[in-house]
């Protein structure tokens, strides 16, 4: 069986940047990924991708996926269509297992990334994208001068809030619990702008809307319920990383997240084993930073074959 030099693990920003790199780098590689798309996806309209003013999340997807194809040459062997199932440590290496094969490398670079946890309530999936989202820094724009919630109580929710102020109307946070997750400057940071409201102790019981989201529906710790006029709705409950492949042989953190060197992306585990995007405990995650880390990742991982792998 042959031995790659490496292995990535994942099609989005930071994948297919580290593919890039690792084909001008003629690093024998096996590219496996379930397909090019990742969180992005669902955007109509990205702001924030440097050096494009605007660009679906299709599209993106599809540009990525185009440039990694022209580098490939003979050096990438993609596998779209698989998803890595299992990583073992063996002599020289690891060993990938998935439904159509195994396959053998010296390196891994981990960039699965995350599924957002999503609210599971009347109309939520049919406004998903159409009012209601899960990216601020991607979708908060399209709402200025516009009255909108955010769902959640932990750094991530306060953190969005504090990005939607800087351009919505009046922002409300909606919180299921009777304390907030977030560190206390921040909560009072956020709390202390005069179009910033927070309701504790809440339900939510519907998204509601025509073509696009007009309200939301939520009952508080009274049982009154209250429908709620915005136009936008961004939901900060937290993410799932990718990651139950590889738990066998890299550490994770109480999250799921695997543990990096930030100087490096490097597994602060297990030697030979790098990890970029959302899948890390990086403190934030975007498609820039994730593209960032797999190129930091590739650079490090590059010296790593061929001046310091004993």
């Amino acid at each position: 069986m042959m031995t790659y030099d490496l292995a990535i693990i994942g099609g989005g920003p930071a994948g297919v940047a580290a593919g890039v790199y690792a084909a001008r780098k003629r690093l024998k590689t096996i590219f496996i990924t379930k397909d090019f798309t990742n969180q992005s996806a669902v955007s109509e309209n990205i702001q924030n991708w440097i050096g494009t003013v605007s660009i679906s999340g299709i599209k993106l997807a599809d540009d990525l996926k185009n440039h990694l194809m022209y580098y490939r040459g003979e050096i990438i062997d993609i596998h779209e269509g698989e998803l890595a199932e299992r990583v073992e440590k063996i002599e020289g290496g690891f060993k990938i297992s998935t439904k159509k094969g195994s396959y053998t490398t010296a390196t891994i670079l981990v960039c699965s990334g995350s599924s957002r946890r999503k609210i599971d309530v009347s109309g939520a999936a049919k406004f998903d994208n159409k009012g209601l989202t899960y990216c601020a820094s991607c979708d908060g724009p399209l709402f200025g001068d516009m009255d909108v919630a955010v769902i959640g109580g932990g750094n991530a929710a306060f953190e969005t809030a504090a990005q939607l102020l800087a351009y919505c109307k009046n922002v409300t946070l909606l919180h299921r619990s009777d304390s907030y997750r977030a560190d206390e400057v921040t909560i009072e940071k956020v709390l202390s702008r005069t179009n910033m409201k927070a309701i504790k102790n809440v339900e939510i019981m519907e998204v509601k809307g025509e073509s696009f989201v007009n309200a939301i529906v939520y009952k508080d710790a009274s049982g009154k319920t209250t429908e709620l006029p915005v136009k936008g709705i961004f939901v900060e409950i937290g993410s799932l990383p990718n990651t139950s492949f590889i738990k066998d042989v890299a550490t994770l953190d109480n999250f799921n997240r695997i543990t990096v060197d930030p100087k490096n992306q490097r597994s602060t585990s297990t030697p030979g084993i790098w990890a970029a995007g959302d899948c890390t405990d990086g403190l934030f995650h975007q498609n820039n930073i994730a593209a960032g880390d797999a190129v930091k990742a590739l650079e490090d991982l590059y010296l790593y074959i061929h001046t310091q792998k004993k």
